[in-house]
């Protein structure tokens, strides 16, 4: 199956519950997976609050976006609670 991301909350700092097209759903904490110039302004929580749902994934205003599959292992590692929806 090929992941994607379906759904996408702002829930504080740099955290942003997911919804994945296989129905997981999980809260992930991006902060720690901003290396590189292009993901600087997303330490700035206002810049990063700025996000959208595109095709596959989300993505910031400065073209920043990150892979639907790394957010899904992620959300899996993060979340004890992360849960497959019915």
């Amino acid at each position: 199956m090929l992941m994607k991301v379906t759904g996408a909350k702002y829930i504080n700092a740099h955290k942003i519950e997911f919804t994945f097209n296989d129905g997981v759903k999980g809260v992930v904490d991006l902060y720690e997976s901003f290396k590189g110039p292009v993901f600087e302004p997303l330490k700035d929580v206002e810049n990063f609050k700025k996000f959208h749902l595109n095709r596959w994934t989300i993505e910031w205003e400065n073209g920043a976006d990150l892979a639907p599959e790394f957010l899904y292992d992620l959300a899996m590692k993060q979340n004890t609670r992360s849960t497959k929806l019915a």
